[in-house]
């Protein structure tokens, strides 16, 4: 492994603790020291690759851009169409996209304001990637909030009881049915 990948595999395990420990705790458990001990570097390991908190959210918020690019593209070039890919994808948890989403989400919550518009950045960009299939502003709107409640669903299954989703994606599944009548598809 060259030292520029080992480099790129050091920043991304510190990007990885780091949001970790903002979606656990939020933005005061986040230290330095905390996400360089999660991540096994030493502090000064940690600032050789981001020279301070600032620096280390503004990783968190520039991969989250980077998940936002492929996903949009992804919208772009799904076969069934931009609203199929995003209700199907927003029952999605664990994985790396959802980890740099709530950790911005959480940085937005203490009050930064680059991860406040980064999270508007990120809904203005699906909105926008779903317009060419609704060709309707509200209808847009109303799958974004949609996607929302799905991915709360999946996320907290426990705080839906009442509800008979059957599995997450069954339960998309059903919700895509639901979003295919802002299409006509």
């Amino acid at each position: 492994m060259s030292s520029s990948t080992d480099s790129a595999h050091t920043a991304d395990r510190l990007l990885d603790a780091y949001s970790a420990l903002l979606i656990e705790g939020g933005e005061k458990a986040a230290t330095l020291d905390a996400a360089a001990a999660r991540a096994g570097v030493s502090k000064g390991g940690l600032l050789y690759h981001f020279g301070s908190k600032d620096a280390l959210a503004r990783g968190v918020i520039d991969r989250l851009a980077r998940f936002v690019d492929e996903d949009v593209a992804a919208m772009a070039a799904d076969p069934e169409g931009p609203v199929a890919f995003f209700i199907r994808t927003s029952t999605e948890t664990g994985t790396a996209f959802d980890s740099a989403y709530n950790a911005t989400v959480a940085l937005a919550q203490s009050g930064d304001s680059s991860a406040t518009a980064a999270i508007a950045e990120t809904r203005a960009r699906w909105h926008a990637a779903l317009m060419p299939e609704v060709n309707d502003a509200d209808a847009a709107s109303a799958l974004i909030f949609m996607s929302d409640g799905l991915y709360l669903a999946s996320a907290n299954p426990e705080s839906y009881p009442a509800i008979d989703r059957g599995s997450a994606s069954d339960f998309a599944e059903r919700m895509l049915s639901v979003a295919r009548r802002f299409t006509g598809r």
